[in-house]
Parts: structure tokens; sequence; C-alpha cells
């Protein structure tokens, strides 16, 4: 009786197995896959150069996408996750692109979709929802098509109905091709200290000759007695691939009064063969009830920032050289987000923080330095900095023919810029890591940050 036991279940034992083997992927499979991770990027008005939203859209970039997945190359992730894991982050299992691969295989069946969700919905331009303000730019921005780089500061004043409280803000380009950065102040004016917001010039091109006193003569940035109004520093930036950092409800935000401007004290655009009548783009801005409660400070280490590069940052043509950053911690930080920052020479990116106890706190790591996607990493939880620890960046340049990003052909010798506007150039070379931190309080550790959207 047993012997026939065995012997009937063994054949349903393995039709079971067989059937499993052969289960269709359908587009009911990869879809999920595809729209959380690639359509962010891929869909009109963002960033990627077709849409993945639909069946249609899949099946016709197929090929395509089976080649970017399996080589690693999409969706771009340069972070290490053997490293370090951060929230959001957009890069595929090995599973799920052997679903990928599979369903193209076999012929990009559509399967039951009856109980498939439909794609999120974004609101043209943004990567975070429907903004509360949209704020423009009000002058045109003329790039010219000499193959240069080209800077600009601007002012884009707006008005609120009453006292407000900025959650985040979210700017988007005219010209996602040719924006490279921007960095975004914000102007607070007490209610009643400037009449009108919107006068004085709002675009001035840089050059070497201006000051800070010429710029807020043109653009009228000082109250009307004169006095100088509050400058909140650095509440937007704008880098290839950047999404911004929204963080739970209490942790940073802005208050404003019902007169204000975005001042942009570094809008970068990339060489251009022709000219361009860029728009300028415009910020969206999403309110929050309640006051900040914890704000969030701004670190920038390295080029430009409040700790040297050592050696000085001098890449000899024809080598690949290693430059470090430190930064001594005073006082206990809780890191939110961190952003590496280096240009076409850049080869790799380390950082972490040796502890007095000389335990060591992974912070980043970059094995492949990739200029086009430079992102803001936010933490799944805020990483606690001990004081009296040491914040240390090792970084490698690539000045040598074999880098296929070198602007100059032969190489030739880089040497870090001492203006802002000259270094910022992408022939030229930077070093920063840029570290988005609040001050410390127990129980920081378990604050997530993974899982936070508009609603939380």
């Amino acid at each position: 009786m047993k012997r026939y036991l065995v012997i009937a279940v063994i054949p349903v034992i393995l039709l079971i197995a067989c059937g499993k083997e052969k289960k269709e992927v359908t587009f009911a499979d990869v879809a999920p896959v595809i729209r959380e991770n690639c359509m962010p990027c891929h869909r009109p008005g963002s960033a990627g150069p077709f849409s993945l939203i639909s069946y249609d859209d899949m099946v016709r970039k197929a090929k395509t996408i089976v080649r970017v997945t399996q080589s690693g190359f999409m969706p771009p992730w340069p972070a290490d996750p053997e490293y370090t894991h951060f929230a959001g982050e957009r890069r595929l299992t090995e599973d799920q692109k052997e679903l990928i691969r599979k369903w193209v295989e076999a012929g990009t069946p559509l399967g039951d979709t009856t109980l498939l969700s439909p794609p999120p919905h974004y609101p043209d331009g943004s990567m975070l929802g429907e903004p509360d303000l949209v704020v423009p730019f009000t002058d045109t921005i003329i790039l010219p098509g000499d193959n240069d780089d080209h800077f600009f500061l601007v002012k884009v004043p707006f008005t609120t109905d009453q006292q407000r409280f900025i959650r985040t803000i979210e700017y988007i380009p005219g010209n996602k091709k040719l924006a490279h950065h921007m960095n975004a102040n914000l102007i607070r004016y007490a209610d009643g200290a400037k009449t009108n917001v919107f006068d004085g010039e709002k675009v001035i091109a840089t050059d070497l000759t201006l000051t800070a006193e010429s710029v807020n003569d043109r653009m009228k940035n000082k109250n009307d007695d004169g006095s100088y109004p509050v400058l909140v520093p650095l509440v937007c930036n704008y880098l290839p691939g950047v999404s911004p950092a929204i963080y739970p409800t209490g942790i940073g935000g802005y208050q404003i009064n019902t007169t204000s401007a975005f001042f942009i004290n570094d809008l970068h655009f990339g060489p251009s063969p022709v000219d361009t009548f860029e728009a300028g783009g415009y910020f969206n801005i999403f309110f929050m009830d309640t006051p900040p409660e914890r704000p969030t400070y701004e670190l920038l280490m390295g080029s430009l920032g409040e700790t040297p590069v050592e050696p000085r940052l001098v890449i000899p043509a024809n080598e690949i050289a290693t430059f470090t950053t430190r930064y001594k911690v005073q006082d206990d930080m809780s890191l939110l987000t961190v952003n590496p920052h280096m240009h076409l020479l850049g080869k790799t990116f380390l950082a972490y923080a040796l502890t007095p106890q000389q335990d060591t706190i992974r912070l980043i790591r970059i094995p492949e330095w990739d200029f086009r996607w430079q992102y803001f990493y936010t933490f799944q939880n805020p990483v606690h900095i001990p004081a009296g620890s040491e914040i240390i960046v090792e970084a490698g340049f690539d000045n040598t023919s074999d880098n296929p990003n070198n602007p100059y052909d032969p190489p030739r010798v880089i040497v870090e810029r001492a203006h802002p506007w000259e270094s910022m150039r992408t022939t030229n070379e930077m070093l920063q890591f840029i570290i988005t931190y609040m001050p410390y309080r127990p129980g920081d550790e378990a604050i997530d940050l993974d899982h936070t959207s508009l609603n939380r």
C-alpha cells in the first residue's frame, strides 16, 4: 500500500513543478516593476527620452528595456548597495531583471490585467505630486549657441495671501537637456518691508566683476528702507536625476510671509551649438499646516566649502589621482541626506565617518562615478555621527585618454579654480560632499525616512 502511494504522488509533484516552471510571464507581472523603477523619469515632461507607462509603450521599447536592465545601465543607481542602503532605491533585483527578460523572450504577452492597478498619477512636471503653489520664472533666459557653459543669477518673486509653512520645494528646469544644476535661496521679507517685490532685474549673466552689493542693487533685493531681508540659504537644489527630499512631518521646512522671492545664486546650463531661448522653468511649492519643529542644516565639504581638498585639487594630465577632504564633528549630528559631486573626470567616491573609538560609519560608496546621475541620497533612517568623529571623503579622478568623458584630447592639467563660476564649468573640476543634517536627539535612529510621503 505504501509503495503505491509513493508512486501515485511522485507524478503529481512533477506535474506541479513543471507547471510552475512553465508559468508564462506577462505584462501584468512586469508592469509593476517597470512603473515603480522607471516610470518616474520615463513619462511625458520628465527626464526620460520616452514614456514607459502603457503596454504599448513597453512593447515598443522591449528590446531596449532588456538590454539596459541586464547590463545595469538602467535604472541608474550609482551608489553601491553592498556598502549602504538608501531610501527609495531605484535598482532592480536579479529576479526582477530575469522577469523582464522572460517576458520579452516570450513575445511580450499581455496576460490578464484585470487585477493590475492603474499606473501612478503624476501631474505634469513634478516628481512628487500636485503642488500647492507653482512659481514660474518671469523672464526668458537666452543661451548663446557658442558651445560654452553659461551661469546666471535669477530672482523669482512671489506673494501669498498669508503666512505659510513650506514642507519642500521642487525645481523643474525649462530645458532638461541643458540644465546642469541650480542652487536656490529664499528671501523672506517681513510683512510691509517690501512694497514691490517684482521690481528690479530678474536675470543677470554672471561674470567675474559682479559683487554681492551690485547684484542686490540691480535686482532690488533690499527692503524699502535699504536694509537686508532674511536670506534662508539653499532651500532647493537641482542636479540631473535629483528628486527633492521629503522628510517626516516636523523635520525641516521653511516659514514664509506674504512677500518672498527665490534668489538663485547659481543656475548653470551646459554647452549648446545653437541659440536657445530658455523659459527658465518653475518652482513647485508644497505647504504644510504646522511650523517647522526641527530645522535642517547643510554642510558643504570640499571645493568652495568648509573643508579644503587635500592635496590641492590639481589633476595631472595622463594620471589617475586621489584626493581627500575631512570634517571634524563638533556636536552630535543626525545625517539625513548626502550628495557627492564631481565633474567629468570623476572616477570613484567614498565617504565614511570615524568615531573617537575608531569605529567606521559607512555613508556612501560610488565605485563607478557617472556625471549624469548625481542624486541627493536620503538614508533609510537618520545616521548618528557622534561629536569628535571625523567625516572623511576619498575621491578618485581619471585624467587619462582612457576616460571616455574626458573633455580634452589630449588630456591637459586640470586645476581647481578659485572663483565659483569658473570651478563649476563642466570642463573644470570639483570635489564636493553636501550633507543635510539636524542636531542629534536620542531616538533619531528609529525615525523612518524610507516610507515618507507628502501625506506623512
